[in-house]
């Protein structure tokens, strides 16, 4: 394995779970999440000894994350992508729906980034724009990148501390009240979404559809799918949580991320992004 980067502990008044103390020593590891992720694959070592979630720091220690060491293989991906907001720190595309964030296909927007966006001149700058948050493969709209260490680790911290509103717009099926909050849990987590219904219209077939805002407080995953879902108002073209007959098959998942609004991490200004809808949501409810 290749070394990445090391961290040498200082003196603790009092022994510490590594799980929680290594959260942010390396550039590249931002969140507990990700923390586990490396101690499971065994690619973080302290005193030479691969780390736990039970291995407890107590001060002198030498923590080290080391790097598979495979070939290298060309990934980047030439696939035109909007980009909506670019600056040295971060970046704001336009994610199509049909195509993966990440993962381990060639078609991603990860590898797509790359040829659409310019690299940072920033002496922290990434070798790869990387994503901060993630929208699913059928969801459109609009999707936060990250183009420095600096500006990674700050990303996460807003999004952690909930300083990153988000709105999105949906298309569902069925009676739906006007407005409420939605308060499911999601796996055991506590999850949050406000909406309102924009507009109603009934189809030929007699089938209700909602143009409907959203406003997630929490980003659990599939969380909006589910919210709507749970009050009887499944996504329009939503296989997963849909139990009806899809109409309008073919057209996909009818589900956009419209606005991001956040303070710069770097800056300080105040960034606001918003996109139109779809052309398929303006074909069912015209202006």
């Amino acid at each position: 394995m290749i070394l990445k980067e090391t961290h040498t502990v200082p003196n603790q008044e009092a022994p510490v779970r590594f799980q929680e103390y290594g959260i942010s020593i390396f550039t590249s590891v931002t969140t507990k999440s990700g923390l586990k992720k490396l101690i499971k694959k065994q690619v973080i070592t302290i005193d030479t000894v691969p780390a736990t979630t039970a291995t407890y720091i107590k001060g002198g220690e030498t923590i080290c994350l080391f790097e598979a060491e495979t070939p290298l293989k060309a990934s980047n991906l030439v696939f035109p992508l909007e980009v909506c907001y670019e600056d040295e720190h971060l970046a704001i595309i336009n994610k199509p729906a049909g195509i993966l964030v990440s993962g381990n296909k060639h078609k991603t927007i990860v590898n797509a980034l790359p040829s659409n966006l310019s690299k940072s001149n920033e002496v922290d700058a990434l070798s790869h724009p990387k994503p901060v948050h993630r929208l699913d493969f059928p969801t459109s709209g609009l999707l936060l990148i990250a183009k420095t260490n600096t500006a990674l680790v700050a990303l996460n911290k807003l999004f952690e501390e909930k300083q990153i509103s988000k709105i999105y717009h949906a298309i569902t099926t069925g009676a739906l009240p006007k407005e409420g909050t939605i308060e499911t849990p999601i796996a055991d987590k506590a999850s949050h979404t406000r909406y309102k219904v924009l507009d109603t219209k009934t189809l030929a077939n007699d089938t209700l559809l909602n143009l409907v805002a959203l406003y997630p407080s929490t980003g659990r995953r599939h969380q909006l799918r589910i919210h709507v879902a749970s009050l009887g108002s499944p996504i329009l073209g939503d296989a997963t949580y849909n139990l009806k007959e899809q109409e309008l098959k073919g057209r996909g998942l009818y589900l956009q991320a419209t606005s991001l609004q956040f303070t710069h991490p770097i800056t300080s200004e105040e960034v606001t992004i918003s996109i139109g809808l779809h052309k398929k949501f303006q074909k069912l409810f015209q202006k």
